[in-house]
């Protein structure tokens, strides 16, 4: 039996893949939670094989989760199931050390196939996130200027190419005016950029929103 424990800050979201999964006779899920320190909680209570992760989570992101396990050297198999475009996330998130990225808009199957996959100790990518690691390799050296941003900074970034005020942002992320007002600021000396017009032009441009 596969020990799976949910981590997505909507209930609703976690029912549904709760839902999917007690289809799968092999697949159990026997934690939930919605935030890093219940997660952590979850984890120090029963034992799981396999971490199925969002990534836009209250405080702590999930790219941040998955560096934390990593650091630990926890034998967690992270799954990482997103909203986020799969162009902008899925290596990211593979170098972060999850075992797969699935996004949220696909087929039912695909997640439980995701499961057992990550659980045989193998990585599960769609065709089109195999594409673009195959692009990678082939590319070069140099990388686009977004990628050098944190998982926070292209938060803040998507965020506001999407219209948002900084205290909208803030209170989405948990994090204060103040910090996010910072994130805005590295955003824009990272990417050369003067104001929120242009970010999100460039958002757009690079296909971040």
């Amino acid at each position: 039996m596969i020990k799976v424990i949910l981590c997505d800050d909507h209930a609703m979201v976690r029912r549904g893949i709760r839902d999917t999964i007690s289809e799968a006779t092999d697949i159990q899920v026997v934690g939930e939670a919605g935030s890093y320190p219940e997660l952590r909680d979850v984890m120090r209570k029963v034992e799981c094989d396999v971490l199925v992760l969002d990534l836009n989570l209250p405080g702590r992101g999930g790219l941040e989760v998955l560096g934390t396990l990593k650091e630990e050297g926890s034998s967690v198999k992270t799954l990482v199931v997103s909203m986020y475009p799969e162009d902008q996330y899925a290596i990211r998130c593979l170098r972060a050390g999850a075992r797969g990225y699935l996004n949220k808009a696909g087929e039912p199957a695909e997640l439980v196939a995701a499961i057992r996959t990550v659980m045989q100790g193998r990585k599960y990518v769609t065709a089109d996130v195999a594409q673009m690691l195959v692009d990678t390799l082939n590319a070069p050296e140099s990388e686009e200027l977004h990628a050098s941003l944190s998982e926070r900074e292209l938060q803040t970034l998507q965020k506001i190419a999407s219209g948002k005020k900084l205290s909208d942002i803030a209170e989405e992320l948990m994090l204060s005016p103040k910090t996010v007002s910072v994130y805005r600021a590295r955003v824009l000396e990272k990417l050369h950029l003067a104001n929120n017009a242009e970010l999100t032009v460039y958002a757009i441009r690079n296909g971040i929103v």
